[in-house]
């Protein structure tokens, strides 16, 4: 079956992990630079929005911490609220 697409939400602040543990923000890459540098490129990409939802979206075969790292850099930019897409297998 296909999932309706999630809604647009200027709150929130998407965060993709691919294969090899690379990062896409908001559809822009960044450099992994440690997890500090993580937290300031979400703070970066949130803007004014105080609060935003931090939705980590994984490829099933990426490496355990490079999600771990999002959690840890959403931890150290003070934002609490963090979900997990997730994606039907293939038929």
């Amino acid at each position: 079956a296909d999932a309706a697409a999630a809604p647009d939400r200027p709150e929130q602040v998407d965060v993709a992990v691919d294969a090899q543990g690379k990062y896409v923000i908001n559809k822009s890459p960044v450099v992994f630079g440690g997890t500090e540098a993580l937290s300031r490129d979400l703070r970066r990409f949130a803007g004014a929005v105080k609060d935003p939802v931090i939705v980590i979206s994984a490829d099933a075969n990426s490496p355990h911490q490079s999600v771990i790292h999002v959690m840890e850099a959403a931890r150290l930019a003070g934002y609490g609220k963090i979900t997990f897409t997730t994606q039907a297998g293939k038929k």
